[in-house]
């Protein structure tokens, strides 16, 4: 056999997704990503694919194709790229996110931006991404050629109507492969068990722009700071209130650098400031949107949470939004930084009490749908 499919990570499991698909012996890791250690896993800090049967065969590995952007997909790239250093493509968003975190290893990569629909030829291997909706922009499915026919990997995907960037799973490109025929799809399954379909990212803002309107003290809103759609609701939300704006948390003011450089984050002019600017106007007019939502110990809202931030003292006036859900094995970590907030007096809205979030990952009827196209 000629073609086959070996997964170092991402089944069974919420994160570290990669995938090795070798093809007449030359090898292509599809994403690379890391994952949040689980409560038994004392001491450890992250958890990485087990690279050593690829790095054993160096030689035959020709590339690194990425899915997006999102730190479970390429978190662990800095590890393999040190050990294996190969041309890694992605879309121009994956690429740049990816960039920062090799380099900050002291690691020179070799990385591709590449388009939609665009077939790329490397070493032996033909490839093509195709446009997905997901919760960060210019996520992709991946579809490769081989002897044995069309392998496809979804990434992670929505069928979300009206996404915040007006791009949605482009259905037909997808179909048009289906009618091809696709050997083999491997597919999102992180919410199959979940009936119906996943509401729209956007259905978020009135949520959000209601939270904060009714705040009276700072508002605080956590998420991931590669969630750029999330960010970006957030950054409305802050303006219609007549709020400022200062970004807090290493990755947050990288990952938002990064999606305004590539026109994918619009802010208004005038609206973000450094904190210590932010920090001298009424705390009616302060918004900032924060790391942490997974309760990361040394995360900006941990420390906030534990009276332990150099720049903010919460006050019981104040208002957190943790805009997202527990990652599996975060569950303690986030339950205390709720648990420290409250004993502070912060109003606190979260994934138990508010619609603080919906799922980037399609549900059971849309999976069942993209099947069918594909099929």
């Amino acid at each position: 056999m000629s073609t086959s499919v070996t997964f170092l990570g991402g089944l069974g499991e919420i994160g570290r997704n990669c995938a090795v698909l070798e093809v007449d012996g030359t090898l292509a890791l599809i994403d690379c990503g890391l994952m949040f250690p689980e409560e038994d896993m004392l001491g450890v800090d992250l958890v990485l694919p087990d690279f050593s049967s690829v790095v054993e065969r160096a030689s035959d590995v020709a590339c690194v194709v990425l899915t997006h952007g999102h730190e479970d997909h390429v978190g662990s790239l800095s590890y393999f790229l040190r050990e294996v250093n190969v041309p890694v493509f992605g879309t121009p968003m994956a690429v740049e996110f990816a960039r920062s975190r090799i380099e900050e290893h002291g690691i020179k990569p070799d990385l591709h931006a590449v388009e939609y629909n665009e077939w790329v030829d490397h070493g032996g291997l033909r490839f093509a991404l195709v446009q997905v909706s997901h919760s960060v922009p210019q996520a992709a499915g991946v579809v490769f050629e081989t002897p044995e026919g069309l392998v496809m990997h979804s990434g992670d995907f929505k069928l979300d109507p009206t996404p915040m960037d007006g791009n949605p799973t482009d259905l037909p490109t997808f179909a048009g492969f289906g009618r091809q025929g696709v050997r083999l799809l491997l597919g999102d399954s992180t919410n199959a068990e979940r009936p119906g379909f996943v509401p729209s990212e956007s259905s978020l803002g009135p949520h959000l722009d209601a939270m904060v309107a009714q705040a009276e003290g700072r508002v605080i809103l956590a998420c991931f700071s590669s969630h750029v759609h999330r960010v970006q609701q957030a950054i409305n939300a802050m303006a219609a209130a007549g709020r400022k704006v200062a970004f807090l948390g290493r990755s947050m003011l990288r990952n938002s650098a990064t999606a305004v450089e590539l026109d994918l984050l619009k802010i208004p002019d005038g609206l973000v400031v450094e904190m210590d600017e932010l920090l001298e106007l009424p705390q009616s007019e302060q918004g900032v949107i924060s790391t942490g939502s997974q309760g990361e110990p040394f995360a900006a809202l941990s420390l906030m949470a534990a009276c332990e931030h150099r720049h903010i003292d919460l006050d019981d006036d104040d208002t957190v939004i943790i805009s997202a859900t527990p990652i599996p094995g975060n569950e303690t970590r986030v339950s205390r930084v709720i648990n420290n907030l409250i004993r502070i007096g912060v109003t606190v809205f979260h994934s138990g009490n508010a619609t603080v979030h919906v799922s980037g990952h399609a549900a059971a009827e849309e999976l069942r749908t993209f099947l069918n196209v594909v099929r």
